[in-house]
Order: structure tokens, then C-alpha cells, then sequence
């Protein structure tokens, strides 16, 4: 029988370890967890934001019983200058009714039975006017209604609560009136009552709650790739995420695109994270471009950089500042006296290019110089090996970084594979900050196998201090990204497979990291081949491209193979043969003759969902890049900038020896790569404590029970509860149907000795929390 000790050797401090990063994607802000239930409520939807976006989208006249209505959008006199757009509303003829409705998020505005919702509006009118506000369910009949009069020519603001007598979850909010009228209106808001921890312009309770049940000691905001995808002008509607945009008052926060394609009204703001961050008991880790934008290759001049140097210096000042400095001050005006405490800052998100490290040295110097006890974070790009991750290390290491961003998104084979990524980490230098990594699904096979890989991390806490699964939230009907780990929808929530998996680690980390022995082991199982073979195909991708002198060698037999020319026009690909050899090499030259990207390999093809490809000229045409597809699942193995021009001669060869990938542009190494095999060790296991408890976890990732003898010294006697997941198949998953099909079970576990035997269930995660 196996057996694990877990000793009282203290090896690392957690004490930050796990978070949450919060991204606005897939609606995580508006129409997710910010509590604002109208969409479009200041009218300010662009075409920029969405093409299908126009400035009342989410709005639709009332026109019943012969009622006549005119809508239209003016900036003419704003009541923001910074939201200029206004809806001008024209009651031509009363009829039975008439006004204009607001459609809300997913299938309309949900409200409960005896909840209450605070409305607000500005609006002004020539000639005094009467107006009845109402929810209203979807056909047409009134919910609740309050009526108010529209007295003044001049903005100004109304308010009042509405309370629901039913359940209603396909509600809209109407703006009507009796009479022939013309009026305007603002800033048309409703928020329930019960925001969480009841905040003004707070957030909707059962997400957040989602949220505050993770115990997440930091929270990452507010992205992601929005940070630097836009302009360098803090004015523009789609420039770079400025933070100074988002304080103050939310009708002076500029609405602005969000690089996932739809608006940002920017209620939830600096101020509003902070503030949550707060609530929820997590450490605010804020994150700041740096006028560097790879997307469209755009950069502040470096003698210009001081105004981007400066916001991140006064956003300090902002959230840590006294009342008598001029960011502490704001602040403190707008109802925190107290400092936020922040500790981390980062700079700059998934950055390739030496751009950005020329960028991120004048930062670093400048906050370290004023704020040295500021743990500043830097960047390794989107990807966990290649050239643009090795050059954000070494600036890192250069500059003395606190933690460097590390992101990756992979197949669970990958994270099999890799279980032992950050062994060798040295404890000294800048440490890991895994700031956005998951594997593709929310399948209980997903959640398994990032649990066993969970176990790795916290193993290696001398060399990773912070780690946070991302994305976090996905409103169900405006997905742009998935896997996600909670999803929702206008009046439900739930935990993903993997939302459990975080969560039972992170309600069970302890302060330090304790060694573990273990004794009796059975070996890893390998799984897969040690070659890479199957079919290999040439692609041109998003362009016209001929491809010719094509040869597969195989060294290890010595035979050569000559191909036909081959020529595509606007896209093409096709299979040239296929090998099964341990050693072989693929040479070919190619020339783009119109269009923006590049070409692609494909090799070690079993099927469309299993293979490794090579992309030459990808993403944008920005990079050359090693990829492998394990089930449809890909996972980046080795990446570096390279950009494909048209009309050039390139001479491309793929060496693959064993599990080893090298290519070859114009005879210069791109790519050196390592399709690692996955291998599945009898359990990962891993051990912390704090004051009063020792935690354990254990991940069975195989298909059978084992049984292992578990001794924790320091304790007399085991008093134990035992938090464990298991029984699920492994394509299970959870929705609003079965929320919590995968989700752990707990019981108690007592023993006379601090010795005690356990049988771990096939394919389960087991947490023990055990009372020193």
C-alpha cells in the first residue's frame, strides 16, 4: 500500500495564493454582475461598439390603440457632455398607450415577488408633463407603476422605488403618458433594491455571492485584452481601458467600446472594484496599460510617456491616499475615507513585442522609485513557452519584477503532461503569477484534470505566489469566450464542474505550504505514442499562396519524396501524404500572392480533432507558432513573432524527431517545441495549514479506486471533515437544470492515531481538513 506523510516542514508561504480574475467579457459587467437592469440606459450604443448597435437599441415604442409615438436620439443639449446622446419622445396621439419600453438583458428584466427596484431618470420638457413609469410583463399589462410629473426645462433627475407583486422574468420598464406630450430622457436606470452588501450602483447579489463563496484572497480587474486593445487617446470611445474614465459620477463616465464587441457604460468603475474587492474579503490587483497595443501595433512615443506613468502613480494615490492629496481626496469624496490598501499593480496584459518591455521599464523605475512597497507584476505574453515568454522573463528578472503574468489556455493532456511545469523553479527572482489559465471545457473531466494540476502549483508555491482561473463569468446568451466558470442568465446562476474544483481549494488553502513524502508509488502511466505521425497537409490561410519544392524526408530509413507544386486561391489546403517514422523532416517553399495572413502545416494528423499544426503567418499575421490539437483542444507549444509579406519567397522546414518539433524559416530556427506525452501518476497530492487546520488534497485521476495509508504528523489523533467529488461521469456537466450535478459532498472523519487509511474513488478530488 502507498503511503503519504505529511510533515510539519513549512516550505513556502501562501498566503495570497489563489483568486479571481475579473474580465468584462461575455457580459461579465453590463447585464451580468453590475446590478443596472436596463440595457442601453443612456442611449449611447454605437455602431462602433456592434455593428448591429444603434442608439436605442433595447428600446421599442409603445404604440397601442391607435397611439402615435416619434423616438429619436439627440445631442444637441446634453445633460453629459461625456454621454451626449438623449432620447427625445413624442406623444402624437395618446391612443390606449403610448410611449417606450426598455427589453433589458436576456429574455427581459427579471423581478421577484414583494422585491423592490429603485428607478431613476433625468428628463426635461418644455410644457410640465405627465408620465407613468411601470414594469410591465411581456404582454403589455402593468407589473407596478408610479406615476411622476416632468415640471422643468432643464435636466433634472427623478426617482423613486417600484415593488413587484409576482415573479416575472420577461419583464420590460415603460415610459408612458396619457396625453400628447414631448419630453425628454436620461440616464433611465433600475436596480433592485438588494444589491450585494445593498450598495448604491452595487452588484447583483447571487452572482456576487458566487463570488464571495470562493474566499478569493486578491481579485485581478478589469482585464484582460480590453486593457490595451484601443487608441492611445483617453478620449476616444474605443481608446485603452483609462481607469481615470470610470470614477466620479457614472453619467460623467464616458460610454465606450469593449474589444468583445458591445458596450461598456462603465458603471461598474475603479471605484466600484475596489470597493467589491472589499466586500468580498480579496486584495485589489488592478491592471494598466502600458501605451503599448499589439492588436493594432500602436505606441505612445517614449518621450511621451509620462501621462501613462503618471495614472499609474495617481491610481496608487487614489486608492491608498490621504484625504489631503488630490486622488486620496476623490476618494474620500465619493464615500471611502478609508485606504483601499493596495498592495499589486500590474502593467500590461498578454504583451508581445519589445514595445511593450521598453514601456514597462519606465513604469517600473517610476512607481518603484515613489512607491516601493508596490508588488508591481509583468508581463510573459498569451502563451507558456516560446520567445515573447522568455523576453518578458528576462525583463522581469532585469528590472526585478515582483511576479510576471503567465497565461495559458490548453487541453487537460496538456496540464497531464505538465503536472511538473514549475519544479525547477528557482525560489529566488520574480515569481509566477498565473493570471489567466483553464483547460478547454466545463466537463467534470475538465475539472479533474485542472484539480490534478492544481496540486503542481501549490507544490511549487516557492516559485508561484498568485493563481486565478479564467474567464470567471459568462451570461449565457452573450457568449464570446468559453469555457467559463459560472454562467448566468438575467435571474439564475450557477457553478461549471470547474467553479467546484476552485472552490474546494480555495475554501481549503492553508497559510503554508507543508512537505509531503510518499513512499510506495506505483509508476506513471504514459499514455499516447512516442512519435508523432499521421498525415501531413499544407494550408493557405486567408490568402493566395503557391507552395512548391515540397519534399518529405525520412531520416531515420533515408527516404526522400518529391510532391506536385500546389496553388490556392483565397484559401486552400490539401493533404500532400502521411509518414510513420520517429525521425523525419517536411521542406517546402511558399510565397503569399495576396491576402493578410500566412500558411499552416498540419502534421501528425489522425483526424480534423487530433494533430499538431504549425502556423506560419498567424494571428493577424503577427507570429509562427506550434500548436497541438488533442480532441479538438489546442495547446500552444511554442510561439514566436513572425509576420508573412506577400510576394516573398519563404523556405519552410518542419524537423520532428521523437516528440521534438523544430522549424525552419529561410534556415533559421522558428519554433523549438515538446509534444510532451500525457502521463497519469497513481495520485497528485499536495498539503497546507494555518492556525487552527492542515489541509490535504489528493486527485484520482484513474479509472479505478486506490487505497493509501495517510499520516499527518503534529496531531493527536484525526479529527477531520472530508470534502470530496466524485461519482461523475466524466462528460458531466452542469446548467440551470441540474446546477449542482457535478458538486462535492462532505463528511466526517475521526481517527484514534494520527494515522488513518483512505480509498480514494476513480477519477475524485479529496480535501481533508484536519484540526490541529
Amino acid at each position: 500500500m502507498n503511503k503519504i506523510t505529511v510533515t510539519t516542514n513549512k516550505k513556502a508561504s501562501m498566503s495570497d495564493f489563489y483568486g479571481i480574475f475579473f474580465e468584462d467579457i461575455n457580459h461579465a459587467a453590463d447585464g451580468g454582475l453590475y446590478g443596472e437592469m436596463i440595457r442601453n440606459r443612456a442611449f449611447e450604443f454605437s455602431p462602433m461598439d456592434n455593428p448591429s448597435y444603434q442608439a436605442l437599441t433595447a428600446w421599442k415604442r409603445i404604440e397601442e390603440g391607435g397611439a402615435s409615438v416619434s423616438s429619436f436620439v439627440s445631442n444637441k443639449s446634453p445633460f453629459s457632455k461625456r454621454n451626449p446622446n438623449y432620447l427625445i419622445l413624442e406623444i402624437n396621439k395618446a391612443g390606449t398607450r403610448a410611449g417606450i419600453k426598455n427589453l433589458g438583458y436576456n429574455s427581459g428584466i427579471a423581478v421577484k415577488e414583494n422585491e423592490s427596484y429603485n428607478f431613476s431618470c433625468y428628463a426635461k420638457s418644455d410644457k410640465p408633463c405627465e408620465i407613468t413609469v411601470s414594469i410591465d410583463n411581456a404582454y403589455g399589462e402593468v407589473i407596478t407603476e408610479k406615476s411622476l410629473n416632468i415640471t422643468s426645462n432643464e435636466w433634472t433627475e427623478y426617482s423613486f422605488t417600484l415593488t413587484s407583486p409576482v415573479d416575472d422574468l420577461s419583464a420590460v420598464l415603460a415610459v408612458t403618458s396619457k396625453q400628447e406630450c414631448k419630453f425628454c430622457l436620461d440616464f433611465v436606470s433600475l436596480f433592485p433594491v438588494k444589491t450585494y452588501k445593498n450598495r448604491k450602483n452595487g452588484m447583483r447579489n447571487d452572482i456576487a455571492e458566487m463570488l464571495a463563496d470562493l474566499k478569493p484572497k486578491f481579485m485581478r480587474f478589469p482585464g484582460g485584452c480590453l486593457i490595451h486593445d484601443g487608441t492611445l487617446n483617453s478620449d476616444d470611445r474605443n481608446s485603452m481601458y483609462r481607469w481615470k474614465n470610470t470614477i466620479g459620477a457614472v453619467t460623467d463616465r464616458p460610454s465606450r467600446r469593449n474589444n468583445w464587441r458591445y458596450n461598456q457604460s462603465l458603471g461598474l468603475g475603479y471605484f466600484e472594484y475596489f470597493q467589491f474587492c472589499e466586500d468580498i474579503g480579496a486584495k485589489p490587483l488592478p491592471v494598466l496599460p502600458a501605451g503599448y497595443n499589439p492588436h493594432m501595433e500602436q505606441a505612445v512615443p517614449l518621450d511621451e510617456m509620462q501621462e501613462w506613468i503618471d495614472d499609474a502613480l495617481d491610481l496608487i494615490e487614489f486608492a491608498n491616499g490621504t484625504a489631503d492629496t488630490k486622488w486620496g481626496k476623490i476618494r474620500c469624496d465619493m464615500g471611502h475615507t478609508e485606504p483601499f490598501n493596495l498592495e499589486y499593480l500590474a502593467v500590461g496584459n498578454e504583451e508581445v513585442g519589445q514595445g511593450f518591455w521598453d514601456r514597462y521599464d519606465l513604469f517600473h523605475k517610476a512607481i518603484k522609485e515613489k512607491y516601493p512597497q508596490i508588488k508591481i507584476i509583468n508581463s510573459a505574453g498569451p502563451f507558456p513557452q516560446g520567445g515573447e515568454f522568455e523576453r518578458g522573463w528576462n525583463n522581469a528578472k532585469k528590472n526585478s519584477s515582483d511576479l510576471v503574468d503567465e497565461h495559458y489556455y490548453t487541453s487537460p493532456e496538456w496540464m497531464l503532461a505538465n503536472c511538473h511545469r514549475y519544479d525547477n523553479m528557482p525560489s529566488d527572482g520574480p515569481k509566477v503569477f498565473l493570471g489567466e489559465y483553464a483547460s478547454w471545457g466545463n466537463t467534470y473531466y475538465n475539472a479533474l484534470i485542472e484539480a490534478a494540476y492544481m496540486t503542481g502549483l501549490e507544490n511549487n508555491a516557492h516559485a508561484i505566489g498568485l493563481v486565478c482561473y479564467a474567464p470567471l463569468l459568462c451570461n449565457v446568451d452573450y457568449i464570446n469566450w468559453q469555457p467559463d466558470m459560472i454562467w448566468f442568465d438575467n435571474h439564475r446562476v450557477y457553478g461549471s464542474a470547474n467553479y467546484y474544483v476552485q472552490k474546494m481549494f480555495m475554501n481549503c488553502t492553508g497559510s503554508d505550504l507543508l512537505d509531503v513524502k510518499h513512499d510506495g508509488f506505483d509508476k506513471p502511466i504514459t499514455l499516447g505514442s512516442d512519435k508523432i505521425s499521421g498525415n501531413i497537409e499544407i494550408e493557405a490561410d486567408r490568402c493566395s499562396a503557391k507552395f512548391y519544392d515540397i519534399k518529405i524526408i525520412d531520416i531515420a530509413t533515408g527516404n526522400v519524396k518529391t510532391y506536385d507544386n500546389l496553388s490556392f486561391s483565397n484559401g486552400g489546403k490539401a493533404v500532400i501524404d502521411s509518414i510513420n517514422s520517429n525521425h523525419y523532416k517536411v521542406e517546402f517553399t511558399a510565397k503569399r500572392t495576396a491576402g493578410d495572413k500566412g500558411f499552416r502545416l498540419f502534421f501528425g494528423k489522425s483526424d480534423d480533432k487530433n494533430l499538431i499544426q504549425w502556423f506560419i503567418g498567424g494571428w493577424q499575421n503577427q507570429d509562427t507558432e506550434v500548436n497541438a490539437q488533442v480532441n479538438g483542444r489546442g495547446s500552444c507549444l511554442d510561439h514566436n513573432i513572425f509576420s508573412v509579406m506577400t510576394g516573398q519567397e519563404y523556405k519552410l522546414c518542419l524537423e520532428v524527431n521523437g516528440r521534438n518539433i523544430t522549424t525552419y524559416i529561410n534556415g533559421k530556427t522558428a519554433n523549438t517545441a515538446i509534444d510532451k506525452q500525457p502521463v497519469m501518476e497513481e495520485l497528485y497530492y499536495t498539503a497546507s495549514s494555518d492556525d487552527n487546520n492542515i489541509y490535504i488534497k489528493v486527485v484520482n485521476v484513474r479509472d479505478t479506486e486506490i487505497t493509501s495509508e495517510i499520516c499527518v504528523e503534529g496531531v493527536n489523533g484525526i479529527n477531520a471533515n472530508v470534502t470530496e467529488l466524485s461519482g461523475n461521469s466524466l462528460d458531466d456537466i452542469n446548467d440551470f437544470d441540474n446546477p449542482k450535478k457535478v458538486s462535492p459532498k462532505t463528511s466526517a472523519l475521526t481517527a484514534v492515531s494520527n494515522t488513518f487509511e483512505y480509498t480514494f474513488p476513480p477519477q475524485s478530488v479529496t480535501i481533508f481538513t484536519v484540526q490541529k
